[in-house]
């Protein structure tokens, strides 16, 4: 009975040193795990710019449905990051083409390689949103129409002019 006492004893000794010979202890200087990422790290970071994404097949092909693909997510270079101003958004502004070959099986049926083309991005930019666009058009159009009605206080009843009741004629 002493042995085998000594024997698990020995066995946990042991498993307490594997712990402790596999537990990180950072060096004076070295990296610890609640480090401050500085600003520019972070905003360089964040930035908008083209970056190595998981793309699924079927989010590019809608149509394919009939068919699975191995895999089913492929890596592309695609526009991402942040723009600092919520009217902004990355956007591509260059584009190339590029072909994959994927494993394409139809249920029960066939299997065999097949190529696929996907867009990849090659440049990004941050650009102005197009709802943001489409509301400053409405605005400017308002302004414009907004002005023409003010200046025109005799305009005849039946022109968009009557919306404002302070520019009919007295």
């Amino acid at each position: 009975m002493n042995f085998i006492y000594s024997i698990q004893l020995f066995f946990a000794a042991l498993l307490h040193l594997s712990a402790v010979k596999a537990a990180h202890i950072p060096k004076e200087g070295g990296k610890s795990k609640n480090e401050v990422i500085p600003f520019m790290d972070v905003f360089k970071k964040s930035a908008c710019k083209t970056r190595e994404m998981l793309v699924d097949i079927i989010r590019e092909y809608p149509d394919e449905i009939d068919h699975t693909y191995i895999p089913s997510c492929v890596v592309l270079m695609r526009c991402a990051g942040c723009c600092n101003d919520e009217a902004l958004e990355c956007v591509p502004t260059e584009t190339r083409n590029v072909t994959m070959e994927v494993l394409r099986v139809k249920q029960r049926v066939s299997q065999h390689n097949f190529q696929l083309s996907f867009t990849e991005h090659t440049k990004c930019e941050c650009r102005q949103k197009e709802e943001v666009k489409s509301k400053k058009e409405k605005i400017q159009y308002i302004a414009r129409f907004t002005t023409t009605a003010v200046m025109t206080p005799t305009a005849r009843l039946d022109t968009p002019s009557t919306l404002f009741p302070y520019n009919k004629a007295k």
